[in-house]
């Protein structure tokens, strides 16, 4: 891992897109074992998957990894926690409930 020097890899990939009433997903699985850390970037190459409502589809592709420097993945750790809370909503109500 480097201090200030991003390195990439380019990684075989399978991707699957569903949409189904049953589930409604995109996964991406790297064939070769590869594992992203904190702050590193995914790149998959090709065209956009388009799923018709009903259809799973599984497609091989490439994938490019973009590793985090030692000072972003340190960054990314200390401060993963405030951007999670973005993501969380809160709703409070007047009404009561009997």
């Amino acid at each position: 891992m480097s201090l200030f020097h991003k390195r990439t890899e380019d990684v075989p990939c399978t991707v699957e897109v569903s949409h189904r009433f049953e589930a409604l997903h995109a996964h991406v699985r790297f064939n070769n074992g590869a594992v992203v850390h904190p702050g590193d970037e995914v790149l998959v190459h090709g065209a956009p998957i388009e799923a018709a409502f009903g259809e799973v589809i599984v497609e091989d592709r490439t994938a490019t990894i973009t590793r985090a420097t030692w000072i972003e993945r340190l960054w990314t750790r200390a401060t993963g926690d405030f951007g999670f809370m973005e993501l969380c909503e809160f709703s409070f109500s007047e009404e009561v409930r009997l």
